[in-house]
């Protein structure tokens, strides 16, 4: 069969690398994919805007399943337009991925269906915000309410940094943005917990933590994840039961008293404080890094596992795992994750052999003129899988060294909550 899979990143890559494990795949397709994906798929510029001209190429060159990595087309409805034209899509449709279009959708599923997350306002105008700011406690969480890639959350310690968060997020940096969040904040440590759903049940597909913050010491901007590791250090049956319970469960109510259901990734960003889980957010996919450090670990065919979810037979699916480690590292773009160059050539690769356990996925890169170049924030994933996280950190941190690459950086405390 013939596979097609929208997106650009690392976490493309790495479904990419994994469906092609498949004995059931001849052929992908990536839109538009990286360099990394032009070595075992075919990568096509095409405009993902252009619904109808996707459809057109989906049925010319009769790809029979269509992977959706990132958020912006699952929100935007690519998912329910290709259902209409008979074409067999793995994701969420638009209502549900108002879950992450929407942290005010989200927010007000959680207060009917009273799933623990912390409190919060809601502000449409710079005044409204900078008043209730001007009387409130710090530290504050003040989050766009739109798409943000990840990066439109501020932990704010005083009135000041919280003045700046407002004036960017109304002025537009993460896009038009007619209301904002401000959340308490909670103090706790942070857990990605993800799930498979096929419209009728789901499975849990394994946890992560993510660094979020842009130097070591999780210090500096946020980003859209420096790295990542799993499974997370917190996660043991009594927690993932009250995740399940408190959290999953009411949500996937919430959304069917809106008549609808949920197909593809489900990615829940928790707060975990002294054993309970709170909602911070919903990903309506799966995470990037997070994506690149679970797959390598799954030993089942994933092809299956989606046409499962597709076809409303997840329960006939076995998801077996391996027990390793699994630990990320993301180079980046000198710069990221605000101002960097483009087209920087990366070279060196060809001294690094990769092959499992010593993984690489491409992110923001692209092949031109014989050469890979450079051409996002973030750049490459180095993956490792062993019984040690230590040890997969040192074998990644040599891994780096030896790619010697001047045009990016990376955080060498990844993990560091496990390891050091």
């Amino acid at each position: 069969m013939k596979v097609g899979i929208i997106g650009s990143g690392g976490r493309e890559h790495a479904l990419c690398h994994s469906l092609r494990k498949s004995d059931k795949i001849d052929e992908i397709f990536c839109f538009p994919g990286n360099a990394g994906t032009s070595d075992i798929a075919k990568n096509i510029d095409i405009n993902l805007e252009n619904f109808d001209k996707f459809k057109d190429f989906i049925k010319d060159q009769k790809i029979d399943l269509i992977i959706v990595g990132p958020e912006k087309p699952l929100v935007e409805g690519i998912v329910d337009f290709l259902k209409k034209s008979k074409i067999k899509v793995f994701g969420p449709n638009k209502i549900a991925s108002q879950l992450e279009g929407s942290k005010i959708f989200t927010k007000q599923i959680c207060k009917k269906f009273n799933i623990p997350t912390a409190k919060f306002g809601i502000f449409k105008n710079k005044e409204e915000a900078n008043e209730f700011l001007g009387k409130t406690n710090f530290p504050i969480v003040i989050k766009a309410d739109n798409l943000a890639s990840g990066k439109g959350v501020y932990i704010c310690n005083d009135f000041e940094q919280s003045k700046i968060a407002v004036e960017e997020i109304f002025n537009g940096k993460f896009g038009k943005a007619e209301n904002l969040l401000i959340e308490e904040f909670l103090d706790g440590e942070e857990m990605s917990f993800f799930t498979i759903h096929d419209g009728k049940s789901f499975k849990i597909f394994g946890t992560a933590q993510d660094h979020k913050r842009a130097l070591e010491g999780d210090k500096g901007k946020n980003t859209g994840g420096m790295g990542a590791y799993s499974p997370s250090r917190l996660i043991n049956d009594d927690l993932e039961n009250k995740i399940i319970k408190k959290i999953i469960e009411p949500t996937l109510k919430g959304l069917k008293e809106l008549g609808t259901k949920y197909t593809g990734f489900l990615y829940t960003g928790l707060m975990i404080v002294k054993n309970e889980p709170y909602l911070i957010e919903y990903n309506v996919r799966m995470g990037d890094p997070e994506c690149q450090t679970i797959l390598p670990k799954l030993k089942t065919d994933l092809c299956e596992i989606f046409l499962a979810c597709c076809n409303g037979r997840l329960t006939d699916i076995n998801l077996e795992w391996s027990n390793k480690k699994s630990l990320c590292i993301v180079v980046c773009s000198n710069g990221y994750p605000e101002k960097y160059k483009k087209n920087i050539e990366i070279k060196n690769l060809n001294k690094i052999k990769f092959d499992h356990p010593n993984l690489l996925f491409h992110a923001g890169t692209k092949f031109e003129n014989n050469k890979i170049q450079a051409v996002g924030g973030r750049v490459l994933n180095f993956v490792y899988m062993s019984d040690d996280f230590g040890y997969a950190r040192k074998k990644i941190i040599e891994s780096i060294s030896k790619l010697n690459w001047s045009g990016g950086f990376f955080r060498k405390d990844i993990g560091y909550k496990v390891i050091d």
